[in-house]
């Protein structure tokens, strides 16, 4: 359970952090438990023919060797169906007859030690048959699901520009390896489940249907959890095997996943295949939009696996005032490990598509892209804006943040100054992306108790993965309340103490949670005026309609022409949250996303060979960033408040995977544009760059 005393620190969860008191996962204490380690599939698609635990089971210290017979024939949870299914998508917890993807768990090793789990679990004999092995993008993969929007009449002439984009794979890398424990207690067939997810109540719930047993009967209670960034936003098989071994032997027991582990098995993100056309006339108005978006899927889907095909589509044409378009979107699925809603979650794909499309276009029609694009932004007077799709943009200045951008930036000088480094023989690029960012909407919950002391207690049902929530949540309670912040305790995570919710994900948790704070709050004030004895209480469930943050992310790219190297040398970057309760918290989510951002755009990759294996399965083969890598970004907000809320607040967490990587892909593209148009792909690799200079062919002169 996250508990948060009074500090007097700028984040309350900082000094039990700071001073290694904190309880990971890992840290937990928890007497005569057993340890368990998963047999996992070495092939990405086999039928098992047969297995053979005898030798292991002859270890000292074994206490069990289990598989789906012994467990139950058990399935994944039903995910989210925000998009018709077209097929059958449900999936063995524990592969009894076929395995899917290399890393499937097969058996459950049972010891009272974890390096005796570990040797009995490499004693484990497997005989696999395999069987032919579906890639990502597969032609003949089944299509799962599928989105459309189809809106006006798309010219008949050629396009402007047509681009094709491929987005790999990428793995969340929180800096905390998944982890779970749990403990059944036989006298009040009670399992308690200590796991680091974003969502509490649903993990709650998918526990106690697969043991069969009500959600009254499963304690769940999330240790400090070290990121998440949607890869724990759904269980895991390993988190329900967890549970059902902890009820089969009626004891405690607890695993901690490897880097590898979680390299190989560990939900994933992002992976697509984008093709898009857009047509703008000679004046630079954009008169049609034409995208067909492929989304993979991994061998099982969890809880949102269809969320990013489904907001890439819904979110595209972007911030502009677009209405001739035609969007198709499918997912397929492959034999590898599930993708989830890895931060951003369509936003980034739609952004990239959009932006680049945008440049291409403006170049072919030798207009400035940033003119093009303040002359197509959805304007500030239409705001509430009902887009082609159906959405709602709630409020914003879009065109402000271009301009604000530019003239922080310096467009018109860094424009002039490209042209004099180019006469240099130096290979310089400028990027500009817009982005627009939904943040999450439905409802959650909160529960506010005043206390006779004066003391208050907010609980959420929206829990922390490192953003300070705490400390936000307990701003906003005492803005409510006009009391002192050092008054308010946070409680968060722990199914017994605080109100069923939906949980933190999709940039929702200020926006949504902190409303229905300020409403619990509103609530108890009122109880008080009229006389109610102490302790009151009130529990309030605040439901919105999306918020839309929005920005503009302005960059300058070298390329080293000898190596391909690419260097950041600026960005300004200019975001709209809404009101921001707690601003120098908001503005390290930003830098954080950015972070992930600039990764993807320029190092991250997960790469399968043919045979469905994972090649690029440590760190020693997948690159992220480091503090060298980081640039120093100029950052202005604006406030503009949504009215969807009672904050007017937006979110922040996903704005830089969303602006950077196509601020980049547009700078890379930009600064090789004398030479013609290249095919550049993320990341952008030194090896990527240095190629397309070498490769791409030169512009003719008119």
């Amino acid at each position: 359970m996250q508990t948060t005393p009074a500090s007097p620190t700028l984040r309350r969860e900082d000094a039990a952090l700071l001073r290694g008191e904190a309880c990971f996962g890992q840290d937990l204490v928890l007497p005569d438990a057993m340890h368990l380690v998963f047999v996992r599939s070495p092939q990405a698609h086999a039928r098992i023919t047969h297995i053979d635990a005898s030798a292991a089971l002859r270890l000292p210290g074994i206490r069990a060797v289990l598989f789906a017979q012994d467990l139950g024939l058990h399935a994944m949870p039903a995910i989210n169906p925000l998009l018709p299914l077209l097929h059958d998508v449900r999936f063995a917890l524990l592969a009894h007859e076929t395995v899917a993807y290399v890393g499937q768990v097969l058996a459950v090793v049972v010891a009272e030690t974890l390096p005796q789990a570990r040797h009995a679990a490499s004693q484990v004999q497997l005989s696999l048959q395999p069987l032919a092995v579906s890639r990502d993008f597969d032609a003949q993969s089944p299509v799962i699901t599928r989105t459309h929007h189809h809106h006006g009449e798309l010219p008949h002439h050629a396009p402007s520009a047509s681009v094709h984009l491929k987005v790999p794979r990428l793995t969340a890398m929180p800096m905390e390896p998944r982890a779970s424990s749990a403990s059944w207690d036989h006298d009040t067939q009670q399992l308690t489940l200590w796991l680091a997810t974003q969502t509490p109540s649903r993990a709650q719930a998918d526990a106690a249907h697969v043991l069969g047993v009500d959600v009254a009967q499963v304690h769940v209670i999330c240790p400090e959890v070290g990121g998440a960034f949607g890869a724990r936003a759904s269980v895991s098989p390993e988190d329900l095997l967890v549970a059902l071994t902890a009820q089969h032997l009626r004891s405690t027991v607890r695993w901690t996943s490897s880097r590898s582990e979680d390299f190989l098995a560990g939900m994933q993100g992002r992976g697509a295949q984008l093709e898009g056309q857009l047509w703008v006339d000679a004046q630079g108005h954009l008169q049609g939009l034409a995208a067909q978006l492929h989304f993979t899927l991994g061998a099982w889907l969890p809880y949102s696996g269809v969320v990013p095909v489904r907001n890439a589509a819904r979110i595209l044409p972007g911030p502009y005032a677009l209405r001739h378009l035609k969007i198709d979107g499918i997912a397929t699925r492959a034999n590898a490990a599930p993708v989830n809603i890895y931060r951003g979650a369509g936003r980034p794909e739609a952004a990239l598509l959009m932006e680049t499309l945008i440049d291409m276009a403006a170049r072919h029609h030798n207009l400035d892209p940033v003119d093009l694009r303040l002359k197509n932004l959805v304007p500030a007077h239409a705001m509430p804006f009902t887009t082609a799709n159906g959405e709602l943009l709630d409020s914003g200045d879009y065109a402000q943040a271009l301009t604000q951008a530019c003239e922080r930036f310096g467009y018109a000088h860094e424009r002039a100054e490209q042209q004099r480094r180019r006469a240099l023989g130096e290979c310089v690029g400028l990027g500009v992306a817009m982005y627009i960012e939904p943040c999450g909407q439905g409802w959650e919950s909160a529960r506010v108790t005043l206390h006779s002391d004066g003391r208050v207690t907010v609980a959420s049902g929206s829990p922390a993965q490192g953003q300070g929530h705490a400390t936000t949540y307990a701003q906003i309670a005492a803005d409510s309340l006009g009391c002192d912040v050092q008054q308010i305790e946070v409680l968060m995570g722990d199914s017994q103490t605080c109100p069923v919710g939906i949980g933190a994900l999709a940039s929702r948790s200020t926006a949504i949670a902190g409303s229905a704070i300020v409403q619990a709050c509103a609530n108890v004030q009122a109880q008080a005026r009229q006389g109610a004895a102490y302790p009151i209480t009130a529990e309030e469930r605040f439901t919105a309609q999306e918020a839309w943050s929005y920005g503009c992310v302005m960059l300058r790219l070298r390329i080293d022409t000898d190596t391909g190297t690419p260097t950041i040398e600026r960005v300004v970057w200019v975001d709209d949250a809404g009101h921001i309760a707690q601003p120098t918290l908001a503005h390290g989510q930003l830098i954080g996303g950015a972070a992930q951002g600039l990764g993807q755009a320029l190092m991250e990759q997960l790469i399968y060979n043919e045979q469905g294996q994972l090649v690029t399965g440590s760190l020693m083969d997948y690159a992220i960033p480091r503090a060298s890598d980081m640039p120093e970004i100029d950052m202005v907000s604006m406030h503009t408040p949504s009215p969807h809320n009672l904050l007017g607040a937006k979110g922040v967490g996903e704005a830089g995977c969303i602006g950077i990587p196509a601020a980049l892909m547009n700078a890379a593209r930009d600064a090789l544009s004398p030479q013609g148009e290249a095919d550049l792909q993320l990341p952008l690799t030194p090896e990527q760059l240095w190629q397309a200079m070498h490769t791409t062919q030169p512009k003719e002169k008119s």
